[in-house]
């Protein structure tokens, strides 16, 4: 292990156990039991992200007003998502404030890219239990 994934995999372990309170919400009430298994603060190279599913190729990112303040922020957000995507992921950002304003419109948001992602679409069930 390289010095950089060391110091990502304390950053990674400093994250899991101190989530936003968009991160929480989002993990506790809908991915922790979702059918397709989902990571949170997940390494993927030389990143942590928030929620990653392998099964899926998905990384969400849960994105603060921080990421839209200055075009430093902007250009690490489109840099990271370029290598992330040449990996072969899709990544799905989602604005802290919609968790608070919509959060089933989230939830079913991210069924829908889902049901794209993964072989086996009947796996997904929307948050309320129908087929």
């Amino acid at each position: 292990m390289n010095n950089k994934d060391y110091a990502n995999k304390n950053i990674a372990r400093v994250l899991r156990n101190n989530m936003t309170q968009w991160e929480s919400k989002l993990w506790y009430q809908f991915l922790k039991d979702h059918p397709v298994k989902f990571r949170r603060q997940k390494r993927i190279g030389g990143y942590v992200v928030d929620f990653y599913s392998k099964e899926a190729k998905i990384v969400i990112e849960l994105d603060g007003s921080q990421h839209y303040e200055d075009d430093t922020n902007i250009e690490k957000d489109r840099e990271r998502d370029e290598t992330l995507s040449k990996m072969g992921m899709q990544v799905v950002r989602i604005q802290d404030g919609d968790i608070t304003t919509n959060f089933d419109g989230v939830c079913t948001y991210i069924n829908e890219i889902l049901k794209k992602a993964i072989p086996d679409p009947q796996k997904i069930i929307d948050r309320f239990g129908e087929e």
